[in-house]
């Protein structure tokens, strides 16, 4: 029943909005006109933005309260996304190139915001892949120093990740980054460290096929420090820590110890914009148990929406999602 009220709901909004919303706006105007009549004036220029910003906020709290009705249901507790699209967008729209990848950005403000709202208290985005670097060195360019200048933003007071208490992360192999996006970003988390409401982790710099070997040689390592570290009765600084016959094995646990993503739980929902199913080198080891979700919108295109779409989803599969986890 926690599901079938939401996707009602949902039904209902998407198809009176726009009606709905052209009605309010003529009611909103008749009164500004009636206010200005007995004012001995009318109002003009300014109309227009009290317009807008009374529909804004009525529109905020009409969202608000669809989103603590779909709360009735279980919602993710981690959503991925693969931010795919932006240079379709601008080949779409004919901008000029690079203009896809700042569209892209504020979709992904929107989603964000949304997606704390419904309370998923871990997103992660992949933003810049290692199969990346072998793009023409100018596009290279211009998206570190777009990354550089957002990575800034988001550290200003006003930015999202200070208004919902956002710890940011940023998770691959950050040596292949540019100084200056490295440096950006270690003092990102580093400001960000100590924010607990919900987390953002953005994948740059990142392949599970670097990932997955990455933990691997990580856990060999590490077993071999504590293999060598035995004498020949199996002690270690006077305290018995293995018997000396006993060859290390690497577990499961022992890989995810040290995955880039260990340190946050598995996604339940994978989202890849513009229709596309290709998990892209991305996530392979953690989506074993994921809903994919691929709406047809391109990555600057994504909204409310698709968000909205993307947690139903996960809703009406639930019970089977986490029949399936049990079985790991």
């Amino acid at each position: 029943m926690a599901s079938v009220l939401p996707l009602f709901l949902l039904s209902w909004v998407g198809r009176f909005r726009e009606k709905w919303r052209r009605r309010i706006n003529s009611i909103f105007k008749l009164m500004l006109m009636v206010v200005g009549l007995l004012l001995g004036r009318r109002i003009e220029g300014e109309n227009d933005e009290i317009i807008g910003k009374l529909i804004g906020r009525l529109i905020g709290s009409m969202r608000r309260f669809f989103f603590r009705i779909m709360s009735t249901g279980e919602i993710p507790n981690h959503i991925a996304f693969i931010m795919d699209g932006n240079r379709r967008y601008s080949r779409k729209m004919k901008l000029e190139e690079g203009a896809g990848h700042k569209a892209g950005f504020l979709a992904l403000m929107s989603v964000l915001k949304y997606c704390y709202e419904l309370g998923v208290k871990h997103v992660t985005v992949y933003a810049f892949s290692i199969d990346n670097f072998r793009r023409r060195p100018h596009e290279v360019q211009y998206v570190m120093d777009l990354m550089l200048e957002k990575i800034e933003g988001f550290l200003k007071e006003e930015s999202i990740v200070n208004q919902y208490g956002v710890r940011v992360r940023f998770i691959g192999d950050l040596k292949l980054l540019y100084e200056p996006v490295r440096i950006a970003a270690e003092k990102a988390m580093k400001i960000t460290e100590h924010n607990t409401n919900c987390v953002l982790l953005v994948c740059v710099a990142y392949t599970s096929s670097d990932e997955i070997p990455h933990a691997a040689l990580e856990a060999c390592k590490e077993k071999r420090d504590e293999y060598q570290g035995l004498d020949s009765n199996g002690y270690h600084n006077g305290e018995i820590k293995a018997l000396v016959q006993e060859k290390p094995v690497i577990k499961v646990m022992d890989l995810e110890k040290h995955m880039y993503m260990g340190v946050a739980p598995d996604p339940d929902v994978l989202v890849r914009s513009s229709g596309e199913t290709r998990l892209s080198n991305f996530l392979l080891w953690q989506t074993t148990s994921s809903l994919l979700f691929s709406p047809k919108a391109l990555w600057p295109e994504m909204g409310m929406w698709e968000v909205v779409g993307a947690i139903l989803k996960f809703q009406r599969h639930y019970s089977y999602l986490e029949k399936k986890k049990k079985q790991f």
